[in-house]
């Protein structure tokens, strides 16, 4: 078995989800009292979101470059990135070790593809949603991303900058995201993306109303098929 190397704190919400459901999957599939061989390197979100909130992405860059580079020197065999946002400075995170990156909006792109899905709805960060590093990834591949209104964008950051790093998940802010998917049907949507690692806190994608793609559950898969071939 392969060790994972994650970079992980943004927030320490996601990354508990990240560690309880990569080492399910390997339990899954090897039975036994097996669980994975993972590295989990933790920053301080503070300090992220801050830099994010200043535009300080090469800033913020350096300390996940760093974060690799001392995930590399321990040993992983592979880098992830736990969380959506932050892939905006994957290149820069890539260029600052030898080790392979397994890039979330690769897991999900191959997701959308294999069920012929090319509008979906970006549910995510404000960054995720407004900058066009993920809907240009997506439409690269041929996958034309939409992304809500500018109110609802902006009531779907507060609840996860207010809200769900913090755990808490509110009946309010549950059916908030739900309007948000059903007004989409009227534009052609026709899937939604978990495009951050904590939206499946407040439901599961299966009770989206459509097809629902978990950016942490195709990552966290991606990452265990890569550490048990």
């Amino acid at each position: 078995m392969r060790t994972i190397g994650l970079i992980g704190g943004m927030s320490w919400q996601s990354s508990k989800l990240y560690y309880e459901r990569i080492n399910q999957l390997v339990a899954d599939r090897l039975g036994g009292s097996h669980s994975a061989q993972i590295i989990i390197n933790s920053l301080d979100f503070a300090q992220i979101a801050r830099l994010q909130a200043e535009g300080g992405w090469r800033e913020a860059g350096a300390i996940l470059a760093n974060a690799a580079q001392s995930l590399e020197r321990a040993g992983a065999h592979v880098i992830a990135i736990g969380a959506n946002t932050m892939h905006k400075v994957a290149p820069q995170v890539m260029a600052s070790v030898r080790l392979p990156l397994i890039h979330i909006g690769d897991t999900l792109v191959a997701a959308l593809r294999s069920e012929a899905r090319s509008r979906p709805l970006l549910l995510g960060t404000r960054y995720t949603m407004e900058d066009p590093f993920m809907i240009d990834h997506l439409g690269n591949k041929g996958i034309g991303a939409l992304v809500p209104d500018r109110a609802d964008r902006d009531a779907l950051h507060a609840i996860i900058y207010e809200e769900l790093i913090k755990g808490i998940v509110t009946d309010k802010s549950r059916d908030t995201v739900l309007a948000m998917i059903e007004r989409s049907s009227a534009r052609e949507a026709d899937s939604v993306i978990f495009g951050c690692t904590e939206i499946g806190m407040l439901f599961p994608p299966t009770e989206a109303g459509l097809p629902g793609y978990d950016t942490l559950e195709l990552h966290a898969e991606a990452l265990v098929d890569f550490a048990l071939a």
